[in-house]
């Protein structure tokens, strides 16, 4: 190899201007893997990690979501996940997590999500605790034994995959493993993000009658509804008649409610009106409220009234990103995935990250 040092945006203090260093760029890990990062995904969670939102040990390289060539593999390192054979030059995604395995959550309750010593990459992985490339806003990362790594089909956009990379695998985790979608349902998907037209994506590949997305602004619903993504789309973000556009919800997913409606926009308020959107023996699934945005009013009536099933689902596991992969060639055939994207440099990351915080592009992507 000749290049010998990597470009990454670290994340040194709180709430003040990231930076673009550079770093050694070690020898790939044995059991790991060195790979040329094309693409690293900005997130909302991203955002709230550069305010301070999460307590996470600094300074550490972002980006917890990537798409990348394999440049190097370690001793022992011969398949993806799925047991495909893997090789230099291999187009591959990986888990943003690695679980310890040995916990109460790993070894008991089957839920790895809930690992108490979970390592992320972009999240809590110092830089000082090494190596110092451990994120995907970087042109290389170093993956570390462990790592779900899956190889990514053949032919498939690059762009399209990293729309959702860090929304899809967790509304697999959501949809799999917490509240399936069952054929024929009628669902309202409060948020058009990411995660929710993740979430109502997966709800129409499952065979869901109807899909009502509430969302906003207005770009970002013409974006969905240009890629095909949901059925009926309802701008909450841009009226001050909530109760209105709550009772157009309604009345679009049959007139007494959802039978499932998911949560993925992350704002506290939304999980109130959420509960007035599904009908009675409904259920209601929160994905968004990732972060502790704040508290907010809820009224149990209508939990009870509505003898509602209420389910909480937390990030996702490799297993998850394995699903999203597979899912892919699905999902691109019959969804515009790469239009919902935007691609900055990677040293334009003052301008993704702004873009993502004032809702002007539906996803930003790093491109290096």
């Amino acid at each position: 190899m000749t290049q010998r040092t990597g470009r990454a945006v670290v994340l040194e203090e709180f709430a003040q201007p990231l930076r673009l260093r550079e770093f050694p760029l070690p020898a790939a890990p044995d059991g790991g893997m060195i790979v040329a990062c094309g693409y690293g995904g900005v997130c909302g969670t991203d955002l709230h990690l550069q305010q301070g939102h999460l307590d996470i040990p600094l300074p550490l390289v972002l980006g917890h979501e990537g798409l990348g060539v394999v440049r190097e593999l370690g001793a022992g390192t011969h398949q993806d996940a799925t047991g495909t054979p893997l090789a230099a030059g291999d187009t591959v995604m990986w888990a943003s997590s690695i679980a310890c395995g040995v916990c109460p959550p790993c070894r008991l309750h089957r839920e790895p999500t809930l690992c108490e010593r979970r390592r992320t990459y972009g999240v809590n992985r110092a830089m000082t605790d090494g190596p110092e490339l451990s994120g995907a806003w970087a042109d290389h990362i170093v993956l570390q034994p462990g790592t779900t790594v899956v190889k990514v089909p053949d032919g498939t956009d690059p762009l399209a995959a990293m729309s959702l990379a860090c929304a899809g695998p967790t509304v697999a985790h959501a949809l799999y493993e917490r509240r399936p979608v069952r054929l024929g349902e009628t669902l309202v998907v409060q948020g058009s993000g990411p995660v929710g037209l993740a979430a109502a994506a997966f709800a129409q590949l499952a065979g869901a009658a109807k899909v009502v997305v509430i969302g906003g602004p207005a770009g970002r619903l013409d974006r969905a509804a240009a890629a095909s993504i949901g059925d009926v789309h309802l701008n909450i973000a841009d009226t001050a008649d909530t109760a209105e556009i709550l009772r157009e919800a309604r009345a679009a997913a049959g007139g007494d409610g959802a039978d499932l409606v998911i949560e993925c926009a992350g704002v506290p308020a939304a999980v109130g009106q959420g509960l007035t959107l599904a009908r009675r023996g409904g259920s209601y699934l929160i994905i968004g409220q990732y972060t502790d945005a704040g508290d907010t009013l809820i009224n149990p009536h209508q939990i009870v009234h509505r003898q509602l099933d209420v389910v909480g689902s937390w990030a996702f596991t490799g297993v998850h990103l394995v699903e999203y992969v597979r899912l892919l060639p699905a999902l691109t055939s019959r969804f515009d995935l790469a239009s919902l994207v935007t691609p900055f440099p990677l040293e334009q990351h003052v301008e993704a990250l702004t873009a993502v915080g004032d809702g002007s592009v539906m996803k930003a992507v790093l491109t290096s």
